[in-house]
């Protein structure tokens, strides 16, 4: 874990950096197309792709189903099949009597993957050219590489508006062709959806063609960086903690579930089909998992309520997964517990957020755990919002969770757990941590407090100053690639200059005496030896020898392995 943050840490500084600058020749300008015409190719090719896979699988249901079920033949079922589009990008219907918005967000997998597909073929086969300002900062390094970050963003901007463009002018087109007596897509959201849907995969898709996962952190500043990091940490432990949930809750009342798939008797293909539907509506009931281990929890329509602090149940929809539901009344106690799962993903984002901070602050660090949390709420009220909607009119028009509810409830817990968490980490990075840096204030009280003490005989101050070595952040180090000179490295082959030779009491100078020991001698002044030599003569420890002061520690730009230069590494007895 502690290798990954590094990692996240300590991204390259050089992000997408395959990016040609504009204006730089090029081999092959004449085989690339210019960006918004490969977008309008993708979105072409991602809706006729998705359209003949969503057609084919309506095909089938018409074949099994009762005749009429798809309106007139095979108009009908491409109708159909152009409504199911829509609804795996999240665009309600209008029915008579109310309106349909609980969608499964499991078929949004579907566009997603082609989307993406298709944008990285964008990304490869457009003119992808890096447009720098005219008037470059003539500041620091670190303003270059803001200039650059800033120009990475409006590229990945435009890949993404390339495909999104077009990709949300033929989806109003099919918004159009899907009504009918029944059912009327809801344009605006159509256009809304698809819009965001492909904006979203082609920017991402974009940055992946052109740089490693990893390198997109270093589009936002550092501090954004480990918010954000923060903040997937959090939501994707209640994300994990809701899967568990449903899966507690299916294999618990699995009997249950598969009396009300008898009882619907849909035979086997639309047994298939309806294990299918189930399947895709899995990802809403994680989502509701993640509302009720939050404690707002969800509904089953208007007057209901399934949360840890108890049960309200009416009629529910005849969906055989929704038996895995507990009775109503009032829950167990140790149901209770599942409400401290957010403040835990609160403590672990909060030490995360500290972790990937360039540098501590005592102030502010638990700041950004609440602001870590307020992200995530916000992210979940957001998912909250999509795994809910009406099912028609009168009872069924309020299903799912409540998107503000639990927009403020994760908010509140995981902010208050991350603010905790990121102080306390931050405590200890400051204070115990080896490669971290403490802040210049505290450096300069340092110093202040020091100098008062000698003042009074209590502290003796350091005769050369601070000591050399010194671990960069990650702030120093993009602007002060610099060696640093290690003082606490004592080696054990020690040059003939620091050996000290004294008097050998009782013995002649030499040439006057009996010589001891085989070989020659090791010459020195008349009437000494070495001092090591009397350490192994009398069979005491040799003192230590004096600290290296020339072996240079070259870190890497932000605090990873060391690579240590020895500049007698030559010199080194074989």
């Amino acid at each position: 874990m502690t290798a990954l943050l590094d990692q996240l840490r300590a991204a390259p500084r050089t992000v997408l950096s395959r990016i040609p600058l504009a204006g730089s020749g090029s081999d092959d300008d004449e085989a690339r197309r210019p960006l918004p015409v490969s977008g309008m190719l993708a979105a072409a090719c991602t809706l006729g792709v998705g359209l003949a896979v969503l057609t084919t699988l309506t095909l089938i249901g018409w074949i099994a189903a009762p005749r009429g079920a798809f309106g007139q033949g095979l108009p009908g079922v491409f109708r159909a099949a152009c409504q199911v589009w829509l609804a795996a990008h999240h665009a309600g219907f209008a029915i008579p009597g109310g309106r349909v918005g609980l969608l499964p967000l499991g078929l949004m997998v579907l566009p997603a993957a082609l989307l993406y597909r298709a944008a990285i073929w964008m990304a490869r086969d457009a003119d992808l050219r890096l447009r720098l300002p005219a008037r470059l900062p003539k500041g620091s390094t670190k303003d270059l590489a803001n200039a650059r970050r800033r120009a990475q963003l409006v590229l990945i901007a435009q890949a993404g508006i390339s495909l999104a463009a077009p990709y949300a002018l033929l989806a109003g087109v099919i918004a159009l062709v899907a009504q009918n007596n029944v059912t009327q897509p809801f344009v605006g959201e159509a256009l809304l959806s698809h819009l965001v849907l492909a904006f979203v995969a082609g920017s991402l898709a974009t940055a992946r063609t052109i740089g490693p996962w990893r390198s997109m952190l270093r589009l936002l500043p550092e501090r954004a960086r480990s918010v954000v990091v923060g903040t997937a940490v959090a939501l994707s432990t209640m994300l994990a903690a809701g899967l568990v949930l449903v899966l507690v809750a299916v294999v618990m009342n699995f009997g249950q579930i598969q009396r009300l798939s008898e009882l619907l008797a849909p035979g086997f293909i639309g047994g298939l089909l309806l294990l299918l539907v189930e399947a895709l509506y899995l990802i809403n009931f994680v989502i509701w998992g993640v509302a009720y281990i939050s404690g707002p929890g969800f509904a089953l329509g208007t007057g209901t309520l399934v949360a840890p602090t108890g049960v309200q149940l009416g009629t529910v929809p005849s969906l055989p997964i929704l038996g895995g539901l507990p009775d109503s009344g009032v829950t167990s106690p140790w149901i209770m517990g599942v409400l401290a799962i957010p403040f835990l993903a609160g403590a672990v984002a909060g030490v995360v957020v500290a972790r990937i901070a360039p540098t501590p602050h005592f102030e502010s660090a638990p700041l950004w755990g609440f602001v870590c949390g307020l992200a995530t709420g916000l992210s979940a009220g957001m998912l909250a919002a999509l795994a809910g909607g009406p099912l028609g009119g009168a009872r069924l028009s309020a299903v799912g969770p409540s998107a503000w509810e639990v927009a403020l409830s994760v908010a509140l817990e995981v902010g208050v757990a991350a603010g905790i968490s990121a102080g306390l980490a931050n405590w200890w990075l400051v204070f115990h941590g080896a490669h971290v840096p403490a802040p210049a204030p505290v450096r300069k009280a340092g110093d202040a407090i020091v100098k008062v003490a000698s003042k009074v005989k209590l502290s003796t101050p350091p005769a050369t100053g601070r000591l050399p070595g010194h671990w960069m952040d990650a702030t120093e180090a993009d602007t002060q690639p610099i060696p640093v000179i290690r003082a606490d490295w004592a080696d054990e082959h020690a040059s003939a200059a620091a050996e000290t030779f004294e008097p050998v009491p009782g013995k002649t100078p030499a040439g006057k005496g009996p010589a001891t020991g085989k070989g020659p001698a090791k010459k020195g002044p008349a009437g000494t030896r070495p001092a090591a030599a009397k350490g192994r003569a009398d069979g005491k420890r040799e003192e230590p020898r004096p600290p290296r002061r020339d072996i240079v520690d070259e870190s890497d730009d932000r605090g990873g392995h060391i690579i240590y230069v020895d500049p007698y590494a030559w010199d080194r007895d074989p």
